[in-house]
């Protein structure tokens, strides 16, 4: 029960520190970009899910590690980094944003989706090997980062995500110059 806590209370602090890095240094470089531009940097974070296919690795992760978590959770990674890999190719074409979207559904649900199987197996954190650094450090990042898909893609003109320019002073803080 106790090593449940730290794995718990590891994710808790991973989106914590995530969310300051999100709110101090991507919201405000991706809200002044043109919609298509505010989204590749996040697909591109995206295309990086294969990593999930560790999941299917003796060695990485432990043989107690339950297959159906284990199979659910790289299968669901590879579909959501090739759904990123598509919407960042087709983005300027003709239905590249519906794709966009698409992957966006798809990814998060299956983050979700995985947090839920993970609880519904009793997943020990040893379990994992050395895939623990997935859901820790990486997951809540790309949840975090979904939520700002979702935000970007609600936007329909290809105008600044958020309606105002920067300020001078956030401008030059954003270059490093303060």
């Amino acid at each position: 029960m106790l090593l449940q806590l730290w794995f718990f209370l590891s994710i808790a602090f991973s989106f914590i520190a995530w969310g300051i890095v999100t709110s101090r240094y991507i919201w405000p470089a991706l809200r002044v970009r043109p919609r298509v531009d505010a989204l590749r940097p996040l697909l591109i974070l995206h295309s990086f899910r294969f990593i999930g296919l560790a999941f299917l690795m003796p060695g990485v992760v432990s043989p107690d590690l339950p297959s159906a978590f284990a199979r659910s959770a790289a299968y669901g990674d590879i579909a959501a980094a090739t759904l990123a890999l598509l919407a960042l190719l087709s983005l300027r074409r003709r239905g590249g944003i519906a794709i966009a979207w698409i992957f966006n559904l798809w990814g998060s649900v299956d983050l979700l989706n995985a947090f839920y199987q993970a609880n519904g197996a009793s997943l020990l954190p040893g379990q994992l090997g050395a895939t623990y650094f997935i859901p820790t450090v990486v997951v809540p990042l790309l949840l975090i980062t979904h939520g700002l898909a979702f935000r970007i893609l609600q936007h329909r003109d290809e105008s600044a995500v958020r309606g105002r320019a920067p300020s001078p002073r956030a401008t030059r803080e954003h270059a490093g110059l303060t």
